[in-house]
Order: C-alpha cells, then sequence, then structure tokens
C-alpha cells in the first residue's frame, strides 16, 4: 500500500499519524489538511475494524498504534475508549468509518483544511 510522505522523515510521519488517529478516537473529530486527513482515515478505519473484532490480539495491536492517553471524564485510554465506545457504534456497518469534509483554504499557505471524524 502506497503512503503519502507528507513532506516528513518516516519516524516523524509514524509518530504524527498516530497522534492525529489518537484525537480522532478520544476526540470524535480533529481539523487538518485535507493530505493529512486522507492518510489518518485509513488508519482510524483499521483500528475501528480491531475494535470490532475485539479479541486480546486485535486490543494489542490497537495498542502499539495508539497512544496512552487518558481521557479526563470518564479515566478510560485510548484503546478502552475505542473498544468500549466507539467500535459498538459501528458494529453493523462495513467500512467508511471515518468521514472526511473539506472546509477552507488556511490563510497563511493556502492549504485545503478538512475536518476528519467519526460522523
Amino acid at each position: 500500500m502506497a503512503y503519502r510522505k507528507l513532506g516528513r522523515v518516516g519516524a516523524h510521519r509514524k509518530a504524527m499519524l498516530r497522534n492525529l488517529a489518537t484525537d480522532i478516537i478520544m476526540y470524535g473529530r480533529i481539523e487538518t489538511t485535507e493530505t493529512r486527513a486522507k492518510e489518518v482515515r485509513k488508519i482510524v478505519d483499521k483500528l475501528i475494524t480491531l475494535g470490532k473484532r475485539g479479541d486480546l490480539h486485535a486490543r494489542r495491536q490497537a495498542a502499539a498504534i495508539l497512544q496512552d492517553v487518558v481521557d479526563q471524564e470518564t479515566g478510560k485510554t485510548a484503546v478502552q475508549k475505542l473498544f468500549d465506545e466507539v467500535a459498538p457504534k459501528f458494529a453493523d456497518q462495513n467500512g467508511g468509518y471515518c468521514r472526511m469534509i473539506k472546509t477552507y483554504n488556511r490563510r497563511g499557505d493556502n492549504a485545503t483544511m478538512a475536518v476528519v471524524g467519526l460522523f
């Protein structure tokens, strides 16, 4: 599968996409550039598929991708939230969990911005 390089070296790109995916799982939606949104959408869809599987191996695979962040309101980590709250919402849906909506062009560099999230 071909990935966009996003103008970064491999380690920085991987960390950035992991952070974006964790934020989508934790908060439901984020605003980022269109190209980043297209890339993170692939990762979030795979994470939700793992969440729907629900076994221990899937939980460990998701934990390898998601950051270890704790929600202040519920006290759940990103992995717990993925498996307990996010994945059950999409139990009857086969793919296309994460959507991207283009919004505006950023003033500084005219980059196309988008809201990506679980709508």
